[in-house]
């Protein structure tokens, strides 16, 4: 029975138990002692790994930097690209227009010119057309849009493009009548394509009266869409919208009608060149 205690009791201190509990007990002082004796230590020892990540974030950061510029740089090369693509496109479709205007029409009629620029593309309340003295147009002729209503007056000319003055040029004035009666009035223009005119508030003018210019014969031009009276005032102020849409007209004639529209035409401001 003592024999049985006794190795039992081996057992327990066995050589390998006693060889990792010793080696974990003189680890633990070894680290104690190192820490209380030398407490950078670790740090000097780790610094170059430290080091070493750091700089590796750094190549890291601008490895796949690079690639996201690369990509804004795609971005925007394809965004030059469409741009490029849409001013082809829209210099093909100005080359189109300008071919299916070219082809002019002279005839005792006066020359069928097609609209190259109208506003906001040409100066305010003026057109180019695309004919000028090379296929007979001159200064101070007509112009005439559909339904055979004046617009304007050319007043500069090139070798294959003109300019026409609109009549609701500000600083232009026009003249003619209202209504059935032929009631005279003088009108100017007010920009953006209208007129004005002031009459005595006893002749009776409405909204809805047409007005007409001297031409061969009695040209509407528009129509009275709004009648301004103050009370005090012996006359009202009547705003004058044309019979044509004058900032989307495609094509006009241009003839010399003589000088009674010319005559009714006068500006206080210079023509544009």
């Amino acid at each position: 029975m003592k024999r049985t205690f006794l190795a039992k009791r081996n057992a327990l201190l066995s050589r390998a138990n006693v060889s990792w509990g010793t080696l974990a007990l003189a680890l633990a002082v070894f680290f104690l002692l190192l820490r209380l004796l030398a407490p950078n230590f670790f740090w000097y020892v780790f610094t170059p790994a430290f080091r070493m990540s750091d700089a590796l974030a750094v190549r890291s950061s601008a490895f796949f930097s690079s690639f996201k510029n690369a990509a804004t740089l795609a971005q925007q090369n394809e965004a030059l690209s469409n741009q490029n693509t849409a001013l082809s496109l829209q210099n093909e479709a100005l080359q189109q227009k300008m071919e299916s205007v070219s082809g002019l029409v002279k005839d005792d009629g006066g020359i069928t010119a097609g609209v190259v620029a109208h506003p906001p593309e040409s100066p305010y309340d003026t057109l180019v057309i695309a004919a000028g003295s090379e296929e007979g147009v001159t200064s101070g002729m007509e112009a005439f849009g559909e339904g055979n209503v004046p617009v304007g007056v050319v007043s500069s000319v090139l070798p294959h493009f003109s300019r026409i003055t609109l009549f609701s040029t500000p600083g232009v004035s026009l003249g003619g009548w209202v209504g059935r009666a032929h009631l005279p009035l003088l009108m100017r223009g007010a920009g953006g394509g209208a007129l004005y005119a002031s009459v005595s508030r006893s002749a009776g003018v409405a909204v809805g009266d047409i007005v007409s210019v001297p031409g061969p014969g009695s040209l509407p031009i528009g129509a009275i869409v709004r009648v301004d009276s103050d009370p005090s005032s012996p006359s009202v102020t009547l705003r004058i919208s044309p019979a044509l849409n004058l900032f989307s007209i495609t094509w006009v004639v241009v003839r010399d009608t003589g000088a009674a529209l010319r005559g009714a035409f006068s500006s206080t401001t210079p023509m544009l060149p």
